[in-house]
Parts: structure tokens; sequence; C-alpha cells
């Protein structure tokens, strides 16, 4: 590790994030829901909560937000956008850093907020017996019902590889700074 290394609570992501600023930055997800699904986390790791958040890494996190929602949204041609914090163990966070998710999301396969309800109640027998519906539905070539149904729990996601990622951070830097040069309006967020 060295000393420009960035840490997500104690995990090294250097090779992940794509953008940076003062006190923020923005990184590719180990377990993405979806094509895009980033994060945007403040660089001080000791920010556990929202509240952490001195008044100036508030407003630094927030443009940082505000500029990566913007570039995933024309990125990926999300017609919507889920920004999620889990602000704590019981809402759902899985690392003690304060992180939010920006998830674009379409019109086609959409699920909308059934995704955390998804994700949440998953259990063998069900997914079976939708395995089954899915199937038969298949068999009767009604695709939309299919499509709908294609979320897979957190648990049955496979961690990319550092390779992968930082390939795909490598790839989001550049179009982020073309998509920056692109839109000058922006600058007054970084």
């Amino acid at each position: 590790m060295t000393a420009g290394s960035i840490f997500f609570s104690k995990f090294v992501v250097t090779k992940q994030v794509f953008y940076k600023t003062k006190y923020s930055y923005a990184l590719v997800n180990l377990k993405p829901l979806f094509p895009g699904h980033v994060l945007v986390v403040p660089l001080r790791t000791e920010c556990l909560s929202l509240s952490d958040l001195t008044p100036e890494e508030n407003k630094d996190y927030f443009a940082t937000l505000q500029v990566v929602h913007q570039f995933i949204s024309d990125e990926f041609h999300a017609d919507s956008v889920n920004v999620a914090i889990q602000d704590g163990p019981e809402a759902g966070q899985t690392v003690p850093h304060l992180h939010t998710h920006i998830i674009p999301r379409h019109k086609v396969n959409n699920i909308g907020d059934k995704v955390y309800d998804k994700l949440d109640a998953w259990t063998f027998e069900e997914q079976l017996a939708k395995w089954n519906e899915r199937r038969s539905d298949y068999a009767s070539a009604d695709t939309s019902i299919i499509k709908r149904e294609l979320i897979v729990p957190d648990v049955q996601r496979e961690p990319r590889s550092m390779d992968e990622m930082s390939a795909e951070a490598h790839a989001l830097s550049q179009k982020l700074n073309l998509f920056l040069e692109q839109n000058p309006k922006l600058k007054e967020y970084y």
C-alpha cells in the first residue's frame, strides 16, 4: 500500500476509483446490481454515517454525487436512477464507511423498489418456485415476465476480478473526463 492508496473502510480500492475530488471519490462496484451501479464515498474512512461529514466534506460529497449521477445517467442511458444511502447497519449498510449507491434504471426490465425487497427476502424455495414459473413462462414465449424477474440476490452475485474493475474504472474515468468537457455547467459542482 502506498501513501496514495484509497480505502473503502479497510479495503484498498485505488484501482476501482474513476473520479476523485478533495474529499470524495467514485468507484465501480464489486457486485453491481445492474451495469453502471457505482458508489460515491468520502475519502476520510472515519465517516461511517452521513452525520460524520464536516460541512466542507458535505458540500464536496453532494457535489460529487451530482456529477457522478449525471454522468452515469448519460453514460448508461438511464430512464431513472436510484440514489441510495444505507446509513447504519439497521438500514442495510454492510461496509462501515459512508457510501451512496448510484444505480441506473431503465423502463425495460424495471422492477422498481422491488429490487431491495428481492435482495432482503431471498430464499431458495421461493427462487426454485419462481424458476419453475419462469421456465413455464419462457416455454409459452411470454418473455416480458421473465425479464422482470432477473434480479440476482447479493449472495448469488459473484465478485468481479480486480482486473475487470480496474479496466471499468479506467474506461469510466476517460468517459467522465469527456463528459465534463462536454458539460461545462457541471464545473460549478467541482
